[in-house]
């Protein structure tokens, strides 16, 4: 198991070294250009020429767009990042690394709840659907998560809006916390409450639009496993089928789902772009979106990064769990 991890996070160096190349090469190949939407104004009227865009542009090592430009860019980037050093984001002026550990909670927040919620909802729908295989049950809920999985996030979050926000005044149309909130006058509870009515439309959209592909899953997995010998010779020997269901086949269709665990942490800390851009959420996801737009080459390369090594690591989590939930894989060397 230790050689392996080993050979894995050695592997992992080799992999992190490709994904910033690549991304590295596609960022400094975009059409946006920060510095010269910054400065258009300025340009338009004269104030400064493109002379003045060029120099700002090689205090950030971005003023040569060639191929030997763009490589000693990188190998400048790549040097300060070894170090720890991220660079500063052009936007919004604070060091990359701050801003990303400042702004991934609230999007680890929301999606860490709405996961919770997925769980709980989609693995004893997906069991129940295949135990109750053809019956209306089986017809209604695939229906409905048919529906679920066909709706576009933003499509859906608007709807909620619509309906729970400005029809039924509910609950806040956006934004993460309550302006009328005085953390001063109220007790702890209360301000938590009131901040956290914020959260409840983007958590249900994404426990809506995510059970659906989880259940199918599920559903699937548990059908493969009740046709297996083993289950037929547990009912054979006089077993409930409640033990049956929970006791042999539920592990055994869990094994399937431990490789989702790979995506994970890339969803729980990386944000949902669409969700938080709807809802006005300052999540990850969303300043991630908004520097993408503005061409904020520091944050993007550091956030992308932070995606890549969550999903290595996330990867190598599913693998190892893998070998735990089922003895007969063995980790090789």
């Amino acid at each position: 198991m230790f050689k392996y991890i080993v050979k894995r996070l050695l592997l992992s160096i080799l992999i992190l070294f490709g994904v910033s190349v690549i991304i590295y090469f596609l960022i400094r190949l975009m059409p946006s250009d920060y510095f010269e939407k910054q400065f258009s104004s300025q340009l338009a009227s004269g104030a400064i020429n493109m002379d003045d865009i060029i120099e700002i542009k090689k205090l950030y090592g971005l003023d040569d767009d060639s191929f030997m430009g763009i490589v000693k860019g990188y190998f400048s980037w790549l040097f300060k990042a070894l170090s720890g050093d991220l660079g500063e984001s052009f936007i919004y002026k604070r060091p990359v690394a701050e801003v990303i550990s400042d702004k991934m909670w609230i999007s680890f927040a929301i999606s860490g709840i709405a996961l919770i919620f997925e769980f709980i909802i989609a693995i004893p729908l997906g069991v129940s659907s295949a135990v109750k295989q053809y019956s209306i049950q089986d017809y209604l809920v695939t229906i409905l998560v048919m529906v679920g999985i066909s709706f576009p996030s933003f499509f859906f979050a608007n709807i909620l809006i619509k309906i729970f926000a400005v029809n039924l005044g509910w609950l806040p149309v956006s934004g993460q916390t309550d302006a009328t909130i005085d953390a001063s006058t109220i007790s702890t509870f209360q301000y938590l409450f009131g901040n956290f009515k914020h959260l409840i439309l983007p958590m249900v959209t994404l426990v809506v639009l995510s059970i659906g592909g989880m259940m199918r899953y599920t559903r699937t997995n548990t059908l493969e496993v009740l046709n297996a010998d083993y289950i037929r010779t547990a009912r054979a020997k006089g077993l409930s089928e409640r033990k049956v269901i929970y006791k042999h086949a539920f592990r055994n269709t869990m094994i399937p789902l431990v490789t989702t665990f790979a995506g994970i942490l890339p969803s729980l800390f990386g944000g949902a772009m669409i969700v938080e851009q709807v809802f006005g959420i300052e999540g990850i996801g969303n300043i991630a979106y908004n520097a993408l737009k503005q061409g904020d080459i520091p944050f993007i390369m550091g956030y992308n990064m932070f995606l890549a090594i969550l999903t290595i690591v996330g990867t190598l989590f599913s693998d190892i769990m893998y070998a735990v939930v089922d003895p007969r894989v063995k980790l090789g060397k």
